[in-house]
């Protein structure tokens, strides 16, 4: 049985705001968070669409990632997808 990927990303809410989080499948997690039944936040904001993502090479690193991008501004979040959209893949 292969290892699960491991991806961290960023998706806007109905209100405008951004959320990050990690997850093994990304897919089925945008299903979760679109039917309001995801994180906290996510379910009181709305969900409206998945901005960025990027495979990472295990959960420590999604989770170091997703660490990362929460300690930026809004205005440099979504570059720093732009800028290590080529760290892995």
């Amino acid at each position: 049985m292969g290892e699960k990927k491991w991806f961290v990303y960023i998706l806007e809410c109905s209100d405008g705001s951004f959320y990050t989080g990690v997850t093994n499948d990304l897919d089925k997690r945008m299903g979760i968070h679109a039917s309001g039944k995801g994180s906290k936040y996510v379910r009181e904001k709305g969900f409206r669409k998945l901005l960025r993502s990027m495979e990472c090479k295990d959960k420590s690193e999604a989770c170091r990632f997703e660490y990362e991008i929460k300690q930026l501004s809004r205005s440099e979040k979504l570059g720093w997808f732009d800028e290590n959209r080529d760290y892995l893949l």
